[in-house]
């Protein structure tokens, strides 16, 4: 009787594009909602300076911030593998935007971003959200350390309230422009500036401190202290009639509705241009998203699915730079604003992206009277925070490749470009790496005290023991036994050999040929799992001969003993 096979499990699109809004709403009810709404709605604040920030720092008007945060924050929450990740504009694309508005015009920004976003999706597709986990702590310290110095550098303009028409995109070309520019500095704005910056630096180091005494500072405290910059600042400037540039003077406002469908003109010739652009577009917002993912996870004590926080950020980078959008990321302050608020699920980040929708709808001409002094100073405050500048002290206690690498992205993201920071840190940790490993790596003499078959007869047997990974960093050590065949036999135990590659197993292969040219017999003992797989599929095994193949050192040099008494006997 004839038994059926079982249907395979069929696969489609929801089989792997499962939006973690979709797990989080089960047994969802009214409590839950409620924390969700008021954590949405203070992240919604604290999203409203940072992304008209961002956008002007970039090179963009100030309403590009506030799209991104809309529509991107919502695709991002809506679809995204994170339950409390808020998506919006960031700090570490300030210098990629703006080098490339330079460089390439508007249009050609949202064609890159379009681009990263489709880029964004096939690492998720194809399951390479976990790949981003392998660049180095270094490297990505040195380029967030280098980012933070670029931000904070192409805001001193605003801050000092400086006469510069444009700010070139180049780190020595800034440094001159500012320096050209001194005499014009804004006194009324450097002040304005620098009291908004104090207020920051007592809102976050002092405020706590003090709300844990006073009932009236712990209700105050409640508010972010962005807001409470920006609403300062505005009516500072409105009601003193300060000298100040404002949203207003230089940018007209912000519209008060969602901008329409915008089609760039499109090339393939530019698309080759833009490639690398939109690469370090892609990289960037997929290392940010899922760093910033995992110190959530460790908050809430969960694990967000990194291939959907991908294909996430990839829709949402594709669709929002069509909408008056820049690129987008997941955003470590305001996700870390919205897990502190109590969120539980992605309709705080759906929420929160409502908050700017219905700010942008009722109170968008209340902007044009913020200053750019104070956007400057809570970007400087983002840039502080943003790096993790402990880590130059502790360099100290790390080897030299560490610093090294660490120091040369900084080094190379301040003064010349991230995509050749990132590109020399990780050539630089791949080397570091094969050396460590490659040293690791040894050959050592079998003891003649474990196994007394061996005394006297090293002239004759050769027996070696070797360690780690014999790879194409290692394979000097098989060299140097070339150069030192016995005259009768070589045993070679690879039982502790943990991997070999393409080049380990055509090194071993040229040492079963030479010694069978000259006579010696190869006995290899102790082949495991990768090292036997490979062994087999490079041929080793067959040049060798299975009959001196054996599982162990032990069974090896039996086999040899067996054959040394009938000689010793004759003698």
């Amino acid at each position: 009787m004839s038994h059926a096979k079982p249907d395979a499990p069929k696969t489609n699109f929801f089989s792997f594009f499962r939006p973690q809004i979709l797990t989080a709403l089960k047994d969802y009810h009214r409590a839950r909602f409620l924390k969700d709404l008021g954590a949405g709605l203070t992240v919604g604040l604290v999203a409203l300076p940072l992304a008209m920030a961002f956008a002007i720092a970039s090179g963009l008007k100030p309403e590009a911030g506030l799209f991104t945060a809309i529509i991107a924050g919502l695709l991002i929450s809506a679809l995204g593998g994170s339950r409390v990740q808020i998506g919006g504009p960031a700090g570490a694309f300030v210098v990629i935007v703006y080098g490339i508005l330079e460089r390439y015009g508007l249009a050609n920004l949202i064609i890159a971003t379009a681009m990263s976003g489709v880029l964004l999706f096939a690492m998720g597709f194809f399951k390479l959200g976990t790949l981003v986990r392998f660049i180095p702590v270094a490297v990505v310290i040195g380029f967030t350390n280098g980012i933070a110095v670029l931000v904070a550098l192409s805001q001193i303009k605003d801050f000092l309230g400086l006469q510069i028409t444009t700010m070139p995109a180049n780190f020595f070309g800034v440094l001159q422009a500012l320096g050209q520019g001194l005499p014009t500095t804004n006194l009324y704005a450097t002040v304005l500036a620098a009291s908004c910056l104090g207020i920051l630096i007592f809102w976050q180091f002092s405020m706590p401190a003090l709300a844990k005494k006073q009932g009236w500072a712990a209700r105050l405290s409640m508010l972010p202290g962005t807001v409470v910059v920006l609403v300062l600042a505005t009516l500072s400037v409105a009601w003193l009639k300060l000298p100040i540039e404002t949203i207003g003077s230089r940018f007209g406002g912000i519209p008060s509705s969602l901008p329409g469908l915008v089609w760039p003109e499109f090339s393939l010739k530019s698309a080759q241009f833009l490639l690398i652009p939109a690469l370090t577009l892609a990289l960037l917002g997929a290392i940010e998203s899922l760093l910033c993912a995992r110190v959530a996870d460790g908050v809430i004590h969960d694990r967000h699915n990194p291939n959907q926080e991908l294909m996430a950020q990839g829709i949402a980078n594709f669709v929002t730079p069509f909408f008056g959008g820049m690129p987008a990321t997941g955003t470590i302050a305001r996700t870390m604003t919205n897990v502190r608020s109590g969120a539980t699920s992605p309709i705080a980040g759906i929420v929160h992206a409502l908050t700017l929708l219905l700010i942008i709808l009722l109170f968008a001409p209340l902007a044009q009277d913020i200053p750019l002094a104070a956007m400057a100073a809570i970007l400087i405050f983002v840039a502080w925070n943003m790096g993790e500048w402990r880590e130059f002290v502790n360099l100290r206690q790390y080897r030299l490749p560490y610093r090294a690498t660490l120091l040369a992205v900084f080094g190379l993201t301040v003064v010349f470009d991230l995509t050749v920071a990132v590109e020399v840190g990780l050539v630089a940790a791949c080397i570091t790496f094969i050396y460590r490993i490659s040293s690791l790596s040894r050959c050592e003499p079998v003891s003649t005290t474990d196994h007394p078959f061996l005394q006297g007869k090293q002239d004759r047997i050769g027996a070696y023991r070797l360690y780690g990974a014999l790879f194409f960093g290692a394979v000097k050590l098989i060299e140097d036994l070339q150069d030192q065949l016995p005259s009768q036999a070589l045993v070679l135990d690879l039982e502790n050999v943990i991997y070999v590659d393409s080049s380990g197993a055509d090194t071993l292969n040229d040492l079963a040929r030479l010694c069978h040219k000259s006579k010696v017999r190869l006995i290899v003992c102790g082949l495991n799992h990768q090292a036997l797989d490979i062994a087999r599929r490079s041929g080793f095994v067959e040049n060798v001969g299975a009959e001196h193949i054996f599982q162990d050192l032990t069974l090896g040099l039996a086999a040899l003993l067996s054959e040394e008494n009938p000689v010793d006997e004759s003698r």
